[in-house]
């Protein structure tokens, strides 16, 4: 059976205290609020990704289409230009060659003005795209700003994690070296079967481990155990220390 000191079994509670300190350390750094913050806001970057990739295609699109029909436009006015070159010249003497020309360019002039009209719709359009794709990066930019402030407060509460389980670390490995072996080893046994907690204060005859009362016959075991016995609770096994809160 081991053996320990009440004082070093109090300091044992310390040692447990430190380790505790620590697992929080971690999992708080598991559970930061910020790092699912931070995935909602990549999910978010993604999707305005995607819509900021199908604006700027529509934007390349319409100015392809832009460039198409002005080429057509030209080449329209050109051939209309050179039919009214050619009847102010006086070239064409023919009465039905003049009518023809007359009428060609009479439907150049139909025909430009329809391209024209085309152009007018194709450059409303790329307005309306491009305002949505000035909207889409403006929210890309309001994302990213938050994700850059989520990431700042992240990592300060990452370095405040880890500056305070180092100080836990350092103060349980000054401390663990000045217990005896075989209550040390017994806590450590005991704290990796239960979740990371080996040694319990007995506070108003409840264990701090599981919160359980002591009762009967348990209750009398520990009430009348030597005060260098090391006890244990028979619900969760782990080491009772006692206190002089302890109820006993």
């Amino acid at each position: 059976m081991v053996t320990a000191s009440p004082t070093d079994q109090h300091r044992l509670l310390d040692l447990q205290g430190f380790d505790s300190a620590v697992a929080r350390a971690a999992a708080r750094r598991r559970s930061l609020p910020e790092l699912a913050q931070l995935e909602a806001v990549d999910t978010v970057l993604a999707g305005l990704g995607e819509q900021a990739r199908t604006h700027t295609v529509a934007v390349a699109d319409l100015d392809l289409a832009m460039r198409k029909l002005e080429k057509e436009i030209d080449l329209v006015r050109s051939r209309a230009d050179r039919d009214r070159g050619r009847m102010d010249s006086g070239q064409v003497t023919n009465a039905k060659q003049l009518t023809e020309l007359q009428s060609e360019i009479a439907s150049l002039g139909r025909r430009q003005g329809v391209l024209e009209d085309e152009e007018l719709g194709l450059m409303e359009q790329r307005e309306q795209a491009e305002a949505a794709l000035a909207a889409v990066q403006a929210a890309i930019a309001d994302a990213e700003q938050q994700r850059a402030d989520l990431q700042a407060r992240r990592d300060e509460a990452l370095a405040t994690l880890d500056r305070d389980a180092a100080l836990a670390r350092s103060r349980r490995d000054m401390l663990a070296p000045q217990l005896p072996a075989d209550l040390l080893a017994l806590y450590e046994k005991l704290r990796a079967e239960n979740e990371g907690v080996g040694a319990a204060a007995l506070v108003s005859r409840r264990c701090q481990g599981c919160h359980l009362e002591l009762q009967g016959s348990e209750l009398g075991r520990v009430r009348t155990a030597a005060p260098d016995a090391v006890v244990r609770c028979d619900e969760c096994g782990r080491i009772l220390v006692r206190t002089a809160e302890s109820g006993l």
